[in-house]
């Protein structure tokens, strides 16, 4: 009798055990399109099945799977390739218990990186069997074996390091020491390759040996983004090319019996009347809708009071006290603030010129009124290596056009930082985005004659 009531005792707790697993596992993403042989766990994966945290996919010779993630961004398998979904939490709410962690375990796969990953670059990981990957808001190709993986970049970057000292396999978020190295899609034609053993990531001109060499090629319809872009962090556009080779693609997939969205057999057609001839009608891959979902800007500026004739910006003072963004800098009647618990993750080598994209600003000759005032001739130019930048502008007004110029240092958080602090030249700001691609900063000039103030966005 004790011996029955310790079996089912013990049975209790294992059921127990089970559920809370089950509980603990949280859905990933979604199948939104598979063809050939793949599977989850053993099991066929079909279309709209649900991927949950602790799953491996695996694809067969003729295999392909696009999972679609919770925060709206793809994992794509290719033929011959087995992946896990080690950890897919995201936090939308505090981005910094956001933890999202993937592995390649053989083969090619493709990952874009969803809103929830762009908030939390810094706890996202993707892993092969030699290698640890971050990324900057991305969108790469990796291939992989036991021995070798490389990387490809479409859009944004990435930074890879291979597994030595403090960059193990079992870590979470980006390797960013010493021996890691950085790739940007606006680097065309590069690749990094990492080897067994090997800590620091080789830079090789791809197609030498590339992804697409190994024997699983993209299929047409697999997202498409501005490959070897002029700048890092160029949009993504995950729209299926529409053209004849998508078709020619489908009906070559039909003469197969293979059917797009579940690789279900396609029944033999019936000629009732043997002179008619039943034209087959392609299969068209379905059109992915596109991930790249905009969030709230990174930074917003506005003015908290009217000034020069002009009304206070209320829309942007709300947006700055709904508890999205930190507390914002103040200079003048302006004030700018960004988004809350973005992480600044910068080139640690080049240069970069942004270009102004937006400007606000007034001017007070002394003892005299507000006006309205234009900014031009702006400059912004960034080292990335030495953390620091300088930046010049004209504002013109009251027939007056005075000069502002500062330079300064970037500290780790990404803020510019005039470090002399002179009363006369004030500036207050930030660099941001993805891929450093964005910079907004407030400036004030005074002087016995005029005070000035403004704000500006810039871009690259």
């Amino acid at each position: 009798m004790r011996n029955q009531f310790h079996t089912i005792y013990a049975a209790m707790l294992l059921g127990l055990g089970m559920l809370a697993s089950a509980a603990q596992a949280a859905e990933a993403g979604k199948v939104v399109f598979v063809t050939g042989q793949v599977s989850v766990a053993a099991r066929p994966l079909a279309l709209d099945a649900a991927v949950q945290e602790g799953d491996e996919l695996t694809t067969g010779a003729d295999g392909y799977v696009y999972v679609k993630t919770v925060d709206q961004g793809f994992l794509v398998l290719r033929p011959n390739s087995k992946a896990r979904i080690v950890a897919y939490h995201i936090d939308a709410q505090n981005p910094v218990n956001t933890r999202v962690k993937l592995e390649l375990l053989q083969g090619v796969a493709r990952s874009i990186s969803g809103a929830g990953v762009k908030q939390a670059r810094q706890n996202f990981r993707f892993n092969t069997p030699v290698a640890a990957i971050g990324v900057r808001g991305t969108d790469f190709v990796v291939y992989t074996d036991q021995q070798t993986s490389r990387v490809t970049v479409m859009s944004g970057g990435v930074v890879v390091s291979g597994f030595a000292g403090s960059c193990g396999p079992e870590g979470g978020g980006p390797c960013e020491g010493g021996a890691s190295r950085e790739l940007f899609a606006g680097q065309a034609g590069l690749m990094l390759q990492v080897q067994r053993g090997q800590t620091s990531p080789q830079l090789l001109r791809s197609p030498v040996m590339s992804p697409a060499d190994q024997g699983a090629p993209a299929r047409p319809d697999e997202p498409v983004g501005k490959v070897g872009g002029s700048s890092p962090g160029a949009d993504v556009n995950l729209d299926a090319q529409k053209s004849n080779n998508v078709l020619n693609n489908s009906k070559q997939i039909t003469q197969n019996n293979v059917t797009p969205g579940g690789g279900a057999s396609v029944p033999p057609l019936v000629d009732q009347q043997p002179e008619t001839v039943v034209p087959v009608k392609p299969v068209t891959p379905p059109v992915l809708p596109p991930v790249v979902t905009r969030g709230p800007e990174e930074v917003i500026w506005g003015r908290y009071e009217a000034i020069a004739g002009g009304s206070m910006d209320a829309a942007t003072q709300a947006k700055m006290k709904n508890g999205t963004y930190d507390l914002e800098l103040v200079l003048g009647p302006y004030n700018i603030a960004r988004l809350k618990s973005t992480a600044y993750v910068a080139p640690r080598e080049g240069t970069a010129s942004f270009v102004l994209t937006g400007s606000d600003a007034v001017l007070q000759r002394t003892g005299g009124n507000w006006v309205q005032a234009a900014v031009e001739n702006a400059q912004l130019d960034v080292d990335f290596a030495k953390r620091t930048f300088k930046t010049s502008l004209d504002v013109v007004g009251d027939n007056m056009r005075v000069p502002f110029s500062v330079a300064g240092n970037i500290s780790q958080h990404g803020e510019l930082v005039n470090p002399n602090q002179i009363t006369d030249n004030r500036i207050k700001g930030y660099l941001g985005g993805a891929n450093v691609e964005e910079a907004a900063y407030l400036f004030q000039y005074k002087s016995n004659f005029v005070t000035v103030n403004g704000a500006t966005k810039w871009g690259r």
